[in-house]
């Protein structure tokens, strides 16, 4: 199944390069009492909080670094990452010193075996490598001012930052330099086959839910006090039940059997008047002659407004001569929505027109 481990390829090498930990383990750290106190968790301090291979790790580095880490751990809880960084800041911290530890192994190890990170890579990298989008978009350098711009806003300077990225390189070449020159055997392969597939003999029984219940005769004080113990378990767990009774009427047959003289109607009538109330309405339909609205400086087309008078008056000359209102409605009404219906506007109530209009219809 780790065949793979002998042939070179992406995996491989993923897996391979948990070896730089051996270099590591390697290296002369050392970690300096009390380093880890006040100075990361109370106001920024410079001391040192380890050495790799004679090379300082200070605290003001671990501070930085751990700001990072917390940050963006931060980030992954939304609005209430923040409330949380108490509890976040001490493992980052935890985290950054481990990151730095490692990674000044790594580069002191690899600086050991003569590896180089030249300008020239860096500006490889930068240009092609996981920076490109930000800082080379569409293959164009973003500006140097804008460079430093966004360098600030990560707290972090053009030196700091180029550094980094060289430091990231060697590692990169530290770790192709192992993983190519990486092999397992034969009887390598074989052990982690055998540990991986070894199987294992048992026996079992099977238990049957139903076989098991034949065996259990709780009593009803057995159960009261089971259930006593345990009421909180059962506190709305089955709906709120009634027993009802019904009796079904098929509604036809009744009303074939019943017989209700007209005595009995009225009485009953008269004892329920105020149900059967319905306020007083009138059918209505009219005919809407328009006048025209005032203009913009607020002045009324009295002559519009006198040929508008003369268009009603013939009207109803024509009304009271004989004419349909519903064939006048049709051809003089002005209100479309009625004059299709000749004028109808069908039943209404008191309050629903203006008072000119009720009046004329009441």
């Amino acid at each position: 199944m780790i065949r793979f481990l002998q042939t070179p390829g992406p995996t491989k090498k993923i897996i391979l390069s948990s070896l730089l930990l051996i270099i590591c383990g390697g290296m002369v750290i050392t970690l300096i009492p009390g380093g880890l106190g006040s100075d990361l968790i109370g106001q920024p301090g410079q001391g040192v909080v380890a050495k790799v291979a004679g090379e300082n790790i200070t605290a003001q580095e671990v501070r930085d670094r751990a700001r990072q880490i917390a940050e963006q751990q931060v980030a992954q809880y939304g609005p209430m990452g923040k409330q949380l960084l108490p509890m976040i800041m001490p493992r980052a911290i935890s985290q950054s010193v481990e990151q730095l530890i490692t990674g000044k192994a790594i580069v002191a190890e690899a600086d050991r075996m003569g590896l180089k990170a030249t300008d020239e890579d860096l500006r490889d990298e930068l240009q092609h490598g996981r920076y490109s989008q930000a800082l080379f978009p569409n293959g164009k350098f973003i500006g140097e001012q804008a460079y430093e711009s966004l360098l600030q806003q990560a707290n972090l300077t053009v030196s700091a930052f180029e550094a980094d990225v060289k430091n990231e390189i060697l590692e990169q070449k530290l770790a192709a330099m192992i993983t190519g020159s990486a092999s397992v055997s034969d009887a390598e392969v074989r052990q982690e086959f055998l540990k991986r597939n070894t199987k294992v003999k048992f026996d079992y029984a099977v238990l049957s839910q139903d076989d098991i219940r034949k065996g259990l005769h709780p009593t009803d004080e057995e159960l009261k006090a089971f259930y006593t113990r345990n009421q909180a378990r059962y506190k709305d767990s089955v709906p709120e039940k009634r027993q009802l009774k019904y009796v079904f009427l098929d509604k036809s047959k009744v009303l074939g059997q019943v017989q209700v003289s007209p005595d009995e109607v009225k009485a009953y009538y008269d004892q329920h008047r105020d149900q059967y109330r319905v306020p007083e309405e009138v059918k209505v339909a009219h005919i809407l002659i328009k006048t025209p609205p005032p203009g913009a400086d607020g002045k009324v087309d009295e002559k519009g407004v006198e040929d508008a008078r003369k268009k009603a008056e013939d009207v109803l000359k024509q009304l009271k001569g004989g004419a349909k209102l519903e064939d006048l409605a049709k051809k003089y009404s002005d209100d479309p929505g009625s004059a299709k219906q000749g004028g109808e506007l069908g039943w209404i109530g008191r309050g629903r027109t203006v008072p000119e209009f009720e009046k004329a219809a009441f």
